[in-house]
């Protein structure tokens, strides 16, 4: 990471595991000022704690993305107590794992609640403060279905191609702000999003997708991204060979729909 990280406060959803909590670690190895948030503050607590011998500091702020109530009373708590918020990764959200003639439409909006509206809506409060600051950094998670359909994440896929559109029109509109903008498109990464994902019933999945397994640690995501950050990338592709999936959809859409038409609903 160089040094170009140290001393900057940097906020961090999804926090509590994968990813975020890959971040965390990262960005406390070089020195940061770590806010780390997630809706489940005993699993903060225990990241918090594993990361006590590292350089930066970590204050963790409980907070459940579905619920945007009270989003900007906890934004201006955090910047009161930290001064400012230099960077913002937006790294938290949930999965889906079903067919979309099974789907009730309160499942639509819960999934496009947690991860297109709690995202915006924290984004939105953050932004005023970064712009009085002189400028900083957010990123979003989308994912490679957020470039396209696919069985199964019928919710999942259209709340992340929705946050494309938002964090394109807000580069656009800030760049003059000195905003940076960046939208994480992650393929297959060893978490437990599978394991969260939300079925019909609105229940958890519950066991790890066989393609998942065998994809890159979080480990190794957290340092793509934040080699993206760095390069201030406008998309950073996270994983492995599966990322091939993007340039199929883009130069063979037919291909594509062939490809995706063959996975069999679990």
């Amino acid at each position: 990471m160089k040094d170009i990280f140290t001393g900057k406060v940097v906020w961090i959803t999804g926090a509590s595991s994968g990813i975020g909590e890959a971040l965390v670690k990262a960005f406390l190895r070089e020195g940061s000022r770590v806010i780390a948030s997630s809706n489940d503050s005993e699993k903060l607590e225990k990241v918090a704690s594993e990361c006590s011998g590292l350089k930066g500091s970590i204050t963790c702020v409980t907070f459940d993305l579905s619920d945007t109530s009270g989003i900007e009373g906890i934004v201006n708590e955090v910047v009161q107590h930290e001064g400012r918020i230099d960077i913002l990764l937006n790294i938290g959200g949930i999965s889906q794992r079903a067919l979309l003639i099974d789907t009730p439409l309160w499942l639509d909006r819960k999934i496009m609640e947690i991860n297109y509206f709690g995202t915006i809506a924290l984004t939105k409060a953050v932004l005023p403060h970064m712009i009085a600051g002189g400028g900083g950094h957010i990123a979003a998670t989308s994912s490679i279905t957020g470039r396209f359909g696919f069985p199964l994440r019928s919710a999942y896929s259209a709340s992340k191609q929705a946050l494309h559109g938002f964090f394109e029109t807000l580069l656009i509109e800030h760049r003059k702000d000195n905003i940076r903008v960046s939208v994480i498109i992650p393929g297959r990464v060893q978490t437990a999003i599978s394991l969260h994902a939300l079925t019909a019933e609105g229940k958890e999945h519950g066991r790890m997708d066989d393609g998942q397994k065998g994809g890159v640690t979080a480990a190794r995501a957290s340092e793509q991204i934040i080699s993206g950050l760095q390069r201030n990338k406008r998309e950073i592709h996270v994983g492995s060979s599966e990322l091939l999936m993007l340039k199929i959809r883009k130069y063979l859409p037919s291909l594509f729909f062939r490809i995706a038409g063959r996975i069999k609903p679990m």
